[in-house]
């Protein structure tokens, strides 16, 4: 009987959201005439929350959890109660269920280059890119602020806005932040965590919040990474000078190694009269001739930097030494195997015995002393 179907409708009511999806925030719950039955059971997961909106207003928040919804622990007039309007009740009621989760995974990027001035190369444009994770803190803020009536709000609609937050806040805190660009890789976890706890004040208002915030890469202008890479090439070849001859030799050697190359004969022929005119100023035999002055003979090397040493004693210290005074020590008793020696570039004190310029002075031995 449809009546009776009807009534058995009114008392018989389950209320509950399994999320299927990976980005819907938002979810309403559908129900004919938007009426919530007298004693209809609430079911709010973990990583869920519901907001009760009567009449147009938020009633209520549920957290995870089982609910009984009656008029003895709700502010909502059921439909039972009203018996005069044919069980239609004229206070109509919704429930949204939000999604408390972490919505993870989510990319930003700077849309432009963001500019600041470097300490070590001045004015320089730099872009970034990486991932954001972000949750609802606050459903009836989030729910006033953003998302009103829309009966399925996904993460889509408002990812836009929060991207536009986060890259305003990264320029922000990159600029002041003063690091060198060659020194932000070493820093991207606590730039990330910087820029995470002042992008989570300012979504605060929204109801939103954003526990992670990654940074995968801060990159240069293409032009300004060649010149980087060109400097850098540049401190690993060292002596510039030797690498232009030893490039230029190598190019040679290759042209001329190369069949039927008009480029290999020429620098072959090149390289054959610069051997004979090189011949020629050495004169017959190799001798140079007389009327060549001879190349000045470079000066002699500098001495060598004799080490000098310091003894220590019972507690205290005494030097330096040059080695010929050790060696005197040593014939005196006065220097041991097992006395503590230290000179310049040493690490630390040694014995004596295991310094091998002094080791030398213990086991040199007199020669014998000539007959009487």
């Amino acid at each position: 009987m449809p009546f009776f179907d009807f009534l058995s409708g009114e008392f018989i009511d389950v209320i509950h959201w399994v999320d299927d999806t990976r980005d819907t925030m938002v979810w309403r719950f559908e129900r004919q005439g938007h009426a919530i039955k007298y004693g209809a059971k609430l079911t709010v997961r973990e990583g869920q929350a519901a907001v009760f909106v009567h009449e147009g207003q938020i009633a209520d928040v549920f957290t995870p959890g089982l609910y009984m919804l009656e008029t003895n622990n709700m502010p909502v007039m059921t439909t039972l109660q009203h018996w005069d309007h044919g069980f239609r009740s004229p206070f109509k009621s919704e429930i949204y269920f939000i999604a408390t989760r972490r919505f993870t995974d989510l990319k930003w990027g700077t849309k432009n280059p963001v500019m600041l001035r470097d300490p070590e190369f001045g004015p320089v444009r730099l872009r970034a890119y990486g991932t954001y994770s972000v949750r609802v803190s606050d459903p009836a803020r989030f729910m006033t602020e953003i998302v009103g009536t829309d009966g399925e709000f996904t993460m889509d609609e408002i990812s836009f806005q929060v991207r536009n937050v986060i890259v305003q806040e990264f320029s922000r805190a990159v600029a002041a932040s003063g690091i060198p660009v060659l020194d932000m890789a070493a820093n991207t976890a606590d730039l990330g965590k910087l820029v995470a706890n002042e992008i989570s004040a300012t979504i605060a208002g929204y109801g939103l919040n954003l526990p992670e915030l990654y940074i995968e890469n801060i990159s240069l202008p293409p032009t300004v990474e060649a010149a980087l890479d060109k400097r850098t090439a540049m401190g690993m070849v060292g002596d510039l000078d030797r690498y232009t001859r030893y490039s230029a030799a190598e190019a040679m050697g290759t042209a001329a190694a190369t069949p039927n190359s008009g480029m290999g004969a020429g620098i072959g022929a090149g390289m054959g009269m610069a051997m004979g005119q090189t011949m020629a100023q050495a004169g017959p035999w190799g001798a140079r001739p007389a009327t060549q002055p001879a190349a000045p003979m470079a000066p002699p090397p500098p001495p060598p930097v004799e080490h000098v040493w310091h003894i220590a004693e019972n507690g205290q210290t005494s030097g330096p030494f040059s080695r010929a005074a050790m060696g005197r020590m040593v014939t005196e008793g006065r220097l041991t195997r097992q006395t503590h020696v230290w000179t310049q570039g040493q690490d630390g004190w040694l014995r004596a015995e295991d310094v091998t310029e002094l080791a030398q002075l213990f086991t040199v031995m007199p020669p014998p002393p000539p007959a009487a």
